[in-house]
């Protein structure tokens, strides 16, 4: 019999592009929920939702890849974003084998630094800092042998000087797993929600959040070390470019804008919903990632110089105690940032009771 809460998280899925906050182009609120939360999703391209590496950190971009696999691991991630930016994220997963359910904990924390204060006329009167941060809890289960079905739940505050605000926002996935044929389809509605408190009290509306729509899906190879990616993001709506203005190009004496060929292309939309990415093992203990985001290298880009933007890559070291994972993603030419994690199976460093220590395949058969 099929679990009533399982139509419910498909339902949620499915549906979800009805909710609000449907406008694109850094006009949300909480907008550092999109970026990548480990240093394996950021060589991924930034988002992936249908990835069976055993990696606790994967769960928190799809819940529904939380499984028994994951049970007692724990990872660290630092990021040194641009200017002076610091994103750390941590994740631990947890299998409750009288619940039948695997729990995913992850707290992402992003300090800004100290900013000078100033008065109207310019003279400094002190400091002021800028901090976010987000706690989430996940949730998974499994249905029949390939399927799992999982939500998240999240609180996230946003702090500016004196100015803070505070949202609840929720994810709901599912994923599919076919171990015969090495295949792995994920599907996840993100960032669901409301605002608890706005940053200005009184105000009518609220701010929108970063929802988002995404499908993925991983193939491995029988006889060749190597998994390919393809993540589809906003899928709730078509066109996802920004209406830059220096995009429209003067084609009479009169100064008329001609936009035809750069709002019409149909190649560039559809193609800017797409993430695409590699990973190839060496020895099955190195892992070595490239990804292409063509969003970002549309929208980051310059036309005369566009370098590396859009591209990221990493390497992974996977060992019975721990794994390492290291990235390197570029947004412009202006430089690109580092990200360094560990990944440690706490169940093998210290000791437990049986259910402390147990260990569970990747993917139940």
């Amino acid at each position: 019999m099929i679990p009533k809460n399982f139509y419910v998280a498909l339902l949620l899925v499915l549906i979800c592009s009805t909710a609000k906050a449907q406008v694109n182009g850094a006009q949300f609120a909480f907008e550092y929920l999109r970026l990548p939360n480990s240093p394996h999703v950021t060589a991924l391209g930034g988002i992936n939702v249908a990835n069976p590496t055993p990696d606790v950190n994967l769960a928190l971009q799809n819940p529904a890849l939380m499984r028994p696999a994951l049970h007692n691991q724990a990872s660290f991630n630092y990021n040194n974003f641009y200017s002076g930016i610091s994103n750390t994220n941590v994740a631990y997963g947890y299998y409750a084998p009288k619940l039948n359910t695997a729990f995913a904990l992850g707290v992402q924390y992003l300090n800004y630094g100290s900013f000078a204060q100033t008065d109207n006329m310019g003279n400094q009167t002190g400091t002021f800092k800028a901090n976010d941060y987000a706690i989430s809890l996940a949730a998974s289960k499994q249905y029949k042998e390939r399927w799992r079905y999982g939500a998240t739940l999240k609180m996230a505050q946003s702090r500016l000087a004196d100015v803070s605000a505070l949202a609840i926002l929720a994810d709901v996935g599912i994923a599919y797993e076919d171990t015969a044929n090495f295949l792995t389809i994920g599907m996840v509605a993100k960032n669901m929600g409301f605002m608890a408190k706005q940053y200005t009290p009184g105000k009518f509306n609220n701010e929108p959040l970063p929802f988002d729509l995404q499908l993925g899906i991983s193939k491995r190879f029988k006889h060749l070390p190597l998994r390919l990616f393809s993540t589809v993001h906003h899928l709730y709506t078509w066109d996802v470019r920004y209406d830059n203005p220096e995009d429209k190009k003067n084609t009479s004496v009169f100064g008329s804008a001609d936009t035809s060929s750069t709002k019409s292309n149909f190649t560039d939309k559809l193609f800017r919903h797409f993430i695409f990415g590699g990973e190839i093992t060496l020895g099955k203990r190195v892992g070595l990632t490239l990804a292409y985001n063509h969003m970002r290298r549309k929208e980051m880009a310059l036309d005369d110089k566009k370098g590396g933007a859009g591209y990221s890559f990493g390497a992974s070291i996977y060992l019975q105690k721990f794994q390492v994972h290291y990235a390197r993603s570029f947004y412009s030419i202006a430089g690109a940032y580092n990200e360094l994690g560990i990944n440690i199976a706490l169940n093998k460093f210290v000791s437990g009771g049986q259910t402390w220590k147990a260990e569970y395949p990747n993917w139940e058969p």
